[in-house]
């Protein structure tokens, strides 16, 4: 029965408990379940809502959760490292539903027996960014949820969004979400506009509001989250398939053993110590991205367009340092 109540502010009547009781293989009366409703109460964080009749009963919203068997202690930290590691990628409103499950976690940990190698597992296990760790931008969290709700029930949206370098925000009456991207530090919402089909790009960090309309969102039958981003909108794009030939620094290209570009890739090892590298890989900004931030690591031998496009770029970056 106490697995049968719901979280508040949702709530359940003594009688809506027999049906369910009763389905379940237990016949007993609404009085007798609205006796030990109020004996339970006396036990767990049970609340009651006597505003109308039928009485309404749930467990309070910050409850620890109730289940048999409990957490144990490697379920806990799995709850822990959740909540450090995907509070952007969790729609808000999972992630408060999450919380009391947080909150047992905690709880858990600090009770355990092995409380101490417990907290110490919590200071051996970190995620650190591969790039420059930039702060992420402020997001207002009721925007947030609205946004997600609706990417959920797909239903539309009405935003006012401040585009970079406006003073005032523009005003979009008919906004149709498709898909939350996170890229790096900022999230993003691919959507459609009223009754075009051409997807657009939101950051949510610059919605200064959000309304959630009633009507069914409008989603193209075609639209695929994948072939979207391989399409090139966010940099990821696959490109053309190119014989990458390049020589790294042993420092630079080290990693390239352990952590192999494709599985087919060739990395020999030249006399002077250097490593040549020959796989074939798609062009794209990511690959050009990747290249320049290894600095004179490496130097690209073919494909010569290539070759040609780094040169200028570091021939444009040395005059700017002159």
């Amino acid at each position: 029965m106490l697995r049968m109540l719901p979280r508040s502010p949702s709530k359940t009547t003594a009688q809506e408990l027999r049906e369910r009781l009763l389905s379940a293989g237990f016949d007993v009366s609404a009085r007798t379940i609205q006796r030990d409703l109020i004996e339970l109460a006396q036990i767990f964080p049970l609340i009651v809502d006597e505003r109308s009749k039928p009485y309404g009963w749930s467990w309070h919203k910050d409850a620890n959760t109730f289940d048999l068997p409990g957490l144990s202690t490697s379920e806990a930290l799995t709850f822990i490292l959740v909540e450090q590691n995907l509070q952007h990628q969790l729609p808000p409103t999972t992630l408060e539903a999450l919380q009391p499950y947080f909150k047992t976690a905690k709880h858990v940990l600090a009770n355990s027996l092995n409380v101490n190698r417990s907290k110490a597992w919590l200071n051996k296990v970190r995620t650190i960014e591969s790039t420059l760790p930039l702060l992420p931008p402020t997001i207002n969290h009721e925007n947030q949820s609205i946004i997600y709700e609706a990417l959920l029930q797909d239903r539309p949206l009405q935003l006012e969004y401040q585009k970079r370098g406006t003073k005032a925000p523009s005003i979009y009456d008919l906004v149709h979400p498709l898909a939350i991207v996170q890229r790096g530090k900022l999230l993003y919402l691919v959507c459609t506009f009223a009754d075009h089909d051409d997807p657009r790009l939101l950051a949510l960090h610059r919605v200064v509001s959000a309304t959630l309309l009633y009507d069914e969102s409008r989603r193209p039958l075609e639209f695929d989250i994948d072939r979207y981003l391989q399409s090139g909108a966010m940099g990821f794009c696959a490109g053309e398939l190119i014989n990458l030939e390049a020589i790294f620094t042993r420092q630079a290209g080290e990693h390239l053993c352990e952590t192999p570009i494709k599985r087919d890739q060739i990395l020999e090892e030249l006399e002077d110590g250097r490593l040549r590298l020959q796989v074939q890989v798609p062009e794209n900004r990511e690959l050009l991205w990747w290249l320049l931030g290894l600095g004179d690591g490496v130097e690209v031998i073919k494909p010569v367009k290539l070759r040609h496009e780094i040169k200028a770029k570091v021939s444009r970056m040395a005059k700017m340092y002159l």
